[in-house]
């Protein structure tokens, strides 16, 4: 049986795996891009009480494998506070998390990081806070985050994947499945790779095009 037959064969049950990781990664992009942003906006802005927090949990984050934090929420922190959470949940909260805090990283350091002249020139020129955010820092800062932002993305619909390890219906579990029914593991993680590769290689190539085209040292302007 070839990679084709098996997309022919199975394909109800792959997009149904796929339905399900595209239903986790957009709740987790969404919570990351917009929590996440948020969370790097105040934190550059209240540092003490909010920005020092947040980048110790980052720097927390970064030290535990995410499969680690994932299993430890599905399993003993639910023994502990007596409780049992649906798998899917479970696993969107906790990659959910890990991107918040990748994201408001990114965000504030582009901030903390943004030359101090062009603030200085708006005000000479007399825009107010709002023009000047609107007009000249946001427009600058999304050139330079844009391409990480995209790539951590791409990376956080791969760690998707750990959430078969929990039960969820995921794509990777799917595979797992249709193999164990017919045993052709090169074919089937082919057929899974072709389906990452469909959603994947967009991001990256609009990433890769993004930082090629706009990333640069704003300093040296």
């Amino acid at each position: 049986m070839s990679v084709i037959d098996i997309l022919v064969n199975y394909y109800p049950a792959f997009l149904k795996g796929l339905y399900v990781t595209l239903q986790l990664s957009a709740i987790i992009w969404g919570s990351g891009l917009i929590v996440g942003g948020a969370l790097g906006l105040v934190g550059n802005r209240y540092n003490l009480w909010i920005g020092l927090p947040s980048r110790l949990m980052s720097f927390l984050l970064s030290g535990i494998p995410i499969l680690v934090f994932l299993f430890w929420l599905h399993y003993p922190a639910q023994a502990m506070f007596n409780v049992v959470i649906d798998p899917f949940i479970t696993a969107a909260f906790t990659l959910a998390i890990v991107n918040i805090f990748a994201v408001a990283d990114i965000v504030r350091g582009a901030l903390a990081d943004f030359p101090k002249q062009y603030l200085t020139a708006a005000k000479v020129t007399g825009l107010t806070r709002k023009q000047t955010i609107f007009k000249i820092q946001l427009p600058l800062i999304l050139r330079q985050i844009l391409p990480a932002l995209l790539m951590l993305q791409v990376t956080m619909l791969h760690t998707t994947l750990f959430a078969s390890l929990i039960s969820v219906e995921e794509i990777f579990r799917v595979a797992q499945r249709i193999n164990a029914q017919i045993y052709r593991p090169v074919e089937i993680y082919t057929a899974l790779g072709v389906f990452f590769l469909a959603v994947s290689l967009p991001v990256n190539g609009l990433a890769l095009w993004l930082k090629e085209k706009f990333t640069r040292n704003l300093s040296e302007n």
